[in-house]
């Protein structure tokens, strides 16, 4: 059987279970030469005679000096002084040479017992650079340049000022003031108690260290006379600490506390801080002028284990047995500003064959700790393992600033990257193997790794210009697709009519345009873009851009693992992809996802991606560069996924297999369900449906009592919520790259694909997942299994709130109100329904952190009203009062009917809560009383009675309340005897409503507490309808009264309706007959008119001004036929005379 295939070269990006650990690793470099011309377009190259695992064969290409194919190889300086070439020549083959490079220049090479020191200078015109030779402390073991270190005693490096302190593995200590004068020297013995010395180190103040292999620290200092001085650093909680000429009073005291070994001592300028590895702890010392004291001493064996492990072997079937027999050893210690690099060797001696894997680890020093962030990058260089003592390499990271690290060992230098950048350079071994060479040392100087090579001196290594960036295994896959020849051909041909080309031959051609790119030469790579699609582009060529560059991202994400060989027999001949040579399936998702990221940049830097438009996705328009960004959510979605699948591959491998079902992909014999399934990763969502399914069923077969129960919805939330918040992280990661949240008019809705709607969409998902947790298991879980529970469910819904506000954000422009405001009603009716249920079950801090990032204010409310936690409110109004929310706050006091809580905010929010209520008025008073300003309140309530016609009741009891206000007020008394009359008019007008007899009102079907307020028209009407039959002459005078509160806006004819309130009053008598009497005046003294007469007599009411004229009563037609009884003109003509002349 085939168990997953491991190349020997690669890195790994894995999220490990530890808490608070991240393995971040960039993608990996194939060091194997170009394309071969035979390949086939977009399908993997067929290798029959590939081994089936682990074979050594793709471990780098290696080149002679000056052959390599990415990098330039390069004498650096001028030529080496005559005593060292001189020394090189006469130097026997096993005679043991080192040397090392400082970054200052100097150089200084160990030949047996001689020490030859120059500095290399960059210009011929200069002199030739002056060595001096100085003779080493006698030894009986082998002299290393690592035991020799160069310090400046002032601010230039000329051999004046620079002293130079040498070693021996004895602890013999030999020190040069000034390297201008080799003979005077000072020279003291250090005794580490019988364990060697490995590395002397340059530090500030011109003092050095001197350290043991048992990790033992010694820092020397000189004086101005050339005598030093030395103390112990002090390690741990132990204080070691003093001045003397010998240590030896100290052995003992230096002893460590573990048998470790030190690989490295690193010395930071900037910070001024030493840093040591050892073969189990990477330590850090602060040094000063005065003093030193240990920061910390990180445990990097036990950390770093597990994930270098995970990252190498993670994907193997047998990993839990396998992780427990590997061996890992610490190399080498370099420093960049991305942090702290350290170089480690991991073998498995089962493995058949046994290879080294190097593997680069980042990891932060955060000042007083270390990171738990960690980048790690598994470097192709592979070589079979011999033995523990030939695992032997060090590197360089020439800038802090770049990501570049250069592997060396005795006979190569290995380029690569740290996988700290988006980007990374080619990976390639150059060989220093011809006869008689090698290398003996190294070191960084102007920002170059230089070399010293025994037959070409000094050598500095440098990327070529035209080095791809890309992964060689895609542009491998670029150069067969662009040489597959279409009606072009594969070479772009100026003179040739873009117009008559097909889109098809447009995206081949567009694909050389990304190989020239990728290969530093951007000037062909956009004459060819201009060419294909000119700025100024039509419809159809917008169309065919927008075709041709989706399919290409399409076909980056869905390559083809060509060097896996289980594939060779099941890719399509006619397979348009890349192809990717790792054999790792997570590798492989991290090379796509690593040539997605340089598509993205030769898009941006040739200006097309401002030239897309866009694409239908989903059976919905969609911007280009959106799908784009939708290709880089799905890898790290897959790369996610493919982690859990190590972890849980029997639940994995049962929902892939119905992922694959729901597809009807076929699964060839030689394939795993795993190997189809992520190789599409444009499909990777299909997982989503099948892993709910699986849920379900097991669910229903398992008992609410096993394990199996609870865990499989602990398992589909991790794997759900992972997947989705990779995918909205990368998305907010680098928004301005895609342009999300840079919407244009013309863009269409941007539905991203976690937002999903429809049959297996990401949101049904989420809902019912919802559902599942809440109704199904919740009820029966534990107090353990529900914290979990909701902490995963939170991030769920995290993830479905954030893609209602990308969709909301896509609309938010004028041409599409009606549909942003008809999608944020269901954004926020779903938001309720998923927050709700928090709040019911009494998970207040779950729903307030949703709530407080997606202002789902009710839900905040709600809350604080449960708990009566004001304080929160009161913080919940200072931090979103720039989104009203105190305003929502007092609208939802009112429509719950909890006045008494609106009207008692605290002092701070009086002003918020009186400008709302202005548009409250029949609060604000109530308000306004309370901070006692009365007048205010007077005014408010004068304005509250003025438009109350609803309720009479309402309207005098608002008028009594004004007069009080008005009365409790500062007012002037002048302004204040005005106001209480003008209530007072307004309470007399009242009364002649609250006078209305009680038998009239209930004829008319009212009821005294329910009336309305009734108009001066409507109340005469009242007093002199037949309905009140009891009227007399009281109430026929109110009517006559009432015509004072008939306002001109009104439209009532006044005089006309004292006519008709005159008529009313002379047909409630009858006017037939005299009943023998001839006086009419006396005839008519119980009339009801007459007692009007008098009643307005006794009031002193003028009746010639008052009263109509007698002809205009006669001629009234509302008399109903009276004006015509000639006894009856002749009564009120015979009353009118009396009473009216007789007043005058």
């Amino acid at each position: 059987m085939f168990a997953s295939p491991r190349t020997p070269t690669g890195s790994s990006r894995r999220p490990l279970g530890t808490p608070g650990s991240r393995i971040s690793t960039a993608g990996r470099k194939s060091v194997v030469s170009s394309s071969t011309p035979g390949s086939t377009f977009f399908s993997p190259v067929r290798r029959s005679s590939l081994p089936a695992r682990g074979t050594p064969s793709r471990s780098g290409q290696h080149s002679t000096v000056g052959e390599a194919l990415n990098y330039d190889v390069q004498t650096f300086g001028v030529s080496l002084p005559v005593k060292v070439m001189e020394a090189l020549t006469v130097a026997e083959d096993d005679d043991q040479l080192s040397a090392k490079l400082d970054q200052t220049g100097w150089c200084w090479m160990v030949c047996l017992e001689r020490l030859l020191v120059w500095k290399t200078r960059q210009s011929q015109v200069t002199k030739l650079s002056v060595c001096k030779e100085l003779q080493l402390p006698p030894s009986d073991f082998r002299y290393f340049a690592d035991l020799v270190a160069v310090n400046s005693s002032g601010e230039t490096t000329t051999a004046q000022s620079m002293t130079l302190l040498a070693a021996t593995s004895e602890g013999t200590v030999r020190y040069w003031p000034s390297l201008a004068q080799e003979a005077s020297y000072t020279e003291l013995s250090i005794d580490f108690g019988g364990s060697l010395c490995n590395f002397v180190t340059a530090i500030k103040g011109g003092g050095f260290v001197l350290s043991s292999t048992k990790n033992q620290l010694v820092r020397l200092i000189p004086d101005s006379s050339g005598r030093i001085y030395h103390r112990v650093l002090q390690q741990g909680h132990g204080v070691l600490s003093g001045l003397g000429r010998r240590v030896s009073s100290l052995f003992g005291i230096l002893s460590p506390a573990l048998d470790v070994t030190l690989q490295c001592v690193l010395w930071d300028g900037e910070s001024g801080c030493l840093y040591t590895l050892t073969s189990s702890s990477v330590n850090k010392w602060e040094v000063d002028e005065t003093s030193e004291r240990q920061i910390f001493s990180w445990e990097s064996s036990r950390i770093l284990k597990e994930h270098i492990t995970d990252a190498i072997w993670g994907s193997e079937r047998d990993y839990d047995v396998i992780k427990q027999r590997i061996s890992i050893r610490f190399l080498d210690l370099q420093l960049i500003k991305k942090g702290l690099v350290i170089l480690a060797a991991a073998w498995h001696l089962e493995d058949s064959p046994c290879l080294t894997y190097y593997c680069l680890i980042t990891v932060q020093d955060e000042g007083y700790n270390m990171s738990d962030d960690l980048t790690i990058e598994v470097i192709r260089h592979s070589p079979s393992f011999q033995s523990e003592d030939e695992v032997e390499c060090r590197f360089l990271c020439p800038e802090s600033s770049s990501q570049a690290a250069f592997l060396y060992g005795e006979d190569f230098v290995f380029a690569c990257s740290t996988g700290t950048g988006r980007g990374s350079l080619p990976q390639e071994a150059i060989a220093f193997s011809s006869p008689g060479d090698g290398i003996l040392g190294a070191g960084c100087c102007m920002q170059l790794p230089v070399f010293f090579s025994r037959n070409s001196g000094l050598v500095a290594i440098t990327a070529k210009e035209n080095a791809s960036i890309l992964p060689e295994d895609v542009e491998e896959s670029i150069l067969s697709s662009v040489a597959e020849g279409g009606p072009q051909g594969s070479v772009w041909e100026p003179s040739v009519k873009m117009e008559m080309v097909s889109w098809e031959d447009k995206a081949r051609l567009l694909k050389n345009a990304f190989l020239q790119f990728s290969r530093k030469d951007s000037l062909t790579a956009q004459q060819i873009v201009e060419e294909l699609f000119p700025s100024a582009m039509d419809l159809q060529a917008d169309v065919e851009l927008d075709r041709a560059v989706s399919r290409i991202g399409l076909d980056l994400i869905d390559d083809y693992p060509a060097s896996d060989p289980r594939w060779a027999e099941s890719v399509p001949d006619e397979a348009a992809g890349f192809s990717h040579t790792s054999l790792i399936l997570l590798h492989q998702l991290e090379d796509k996802m690593k040539a997605h990221s340089f598509y993205m940049d030769f898009l941006n830097q040739t200006g097309l991606l401002t030239q897309l438009g866009t694409s239908t996705v989903r059976d919905m328009p969609m911007a280009t560069r959106f799908l784009l960004c939708e290709h880089a959510e799905k890898l790290s979605a897959a790369i996610v996924l493919k982690n859990y699948h190590s972890k849980l591959p029997e639940l994995l491998n049962d929902v892939i297999l119905k992922a694959l079902k729901k597809i009807n992909a076929n699964i060839p014999d030689n394939l795993t369900a795993a190997d189809v399934f992520f190789r599409q990763a444009s499909q990777i969502d299909l997982v989503f449906e099948c892993l709910l399914e699986k849920e379900e069923k097991v669910l229903k077969e398992k008992m609410v009592e096993s394990v199996e129960w609870g865990q499989i919805v602990v398992d589909v939330n991790n794997i759900l919520k992972d997947m989705l918040q990779a995918a909205v992280q990368h998305r907010q990661s680098i928004l301005s790259l895609y342009g999300i949240g840079e919407h244009s008019e013309k863009d269409p809705e941007y539905i991203p694909w976690t937002a999903s709607c429809g049959p297996g969409g990401v949101r049904p998902v989420i809902m019912q997942q919802h559902e599942i947790v809440l109704k199904r298991v919740y009820p029966q879980a534990d107090s353990a299994l529900r914290n979990i529970l909701l902490e995963q469910l939170v991030a769920l819904l995290d993830c479905f709130l954030d893609g209602y506000v990308s969709q909301l954000k896509s609309l938010d422009r004028q041409n599409a109100q009606e549909r942003y405001d008809e999608l944020e009603m269901e954004y926020t009716q779903k938001r309720s329904e998923l927050l709700s249920p928090l709040l019911t079950l009494g998970q207040y801090q779950w729903a307030a952190s949703l709530a407080e990032k997606y202002c789902d204010f009710d839900i905040l409310v709600q809350l604080c009203d449960q708990t009566d936690n004001q304080s929160r409110l009161q913080r919940y109004m200072t931090k979103f009062a720039d989104q009203n929310f105190s305003d929502f706050l007092f609208r939802w006091y009112i429509e719950k009917g909890k006045r008494g809580k609106l009207l008692s905010q605290p002092v701070a929010q009086h002003s918020q809560l009186a400008g709302f209520l202005q548009s409250h008025e029949h609060l604000s008073w109530l308000h306004e009383v309370n901070i006692q300003d009365y007048e205010k309140a007077h005014l408010t309530l004068q304005a509250l009675a003025s438009l109350e016609s609803r309720y009479f009741a309402k309207k005098k009891t608002l008028l009594g309340l004004c007069k009080l206000a008005a009365l409790a007020s500062d007012m002037h008394d002048n302004a204040l005897q005005e106001a209480v009359d003008g209530i007072s008019e307004q309470e007399q007008f009242l009364l002649y409503q609250e006078t209305l007899p009680k038998h009239l009102l209930e004829k008319k079907g009212f009821a005294r507490e329910m009336m309305p307020v009734l108009s001066a028209s409507q109340l005469i009407e009242l007093y002199v309808c037949e309905e009140n039959e009891r009227a007399n002459e009281y109430d026929f005078k109110k009517a006559l009264d009432l015509l004072d509160y008939i306002h001109e806006e009104e439209e009532i004819d006044v005089d006309e309706l004292k006519l008709e309130i005159f008529c009313k009053a002379l047909q409630r008598d009858r006017w037939s007959s005299s009943d023998g009497q001839d006086d009419p005046v006396e005839a008519a003294k119980d009339s009801l008119f007459v007692k009007l007469l008098q009643k307005l007599l006794k009031e002193d009411i003028l009746l010639k001004e008052f009263l109509p004229r007698v002809n205009d009563l006669l001629q009234c037609n509302k008399l109903e036929g009276l004006n015509s009884d000639p006894y009856f003109e002749f009564v009120l003509r015979a009353n009118y005379e009396h009473y009216v002349q007789g007043q005058a």
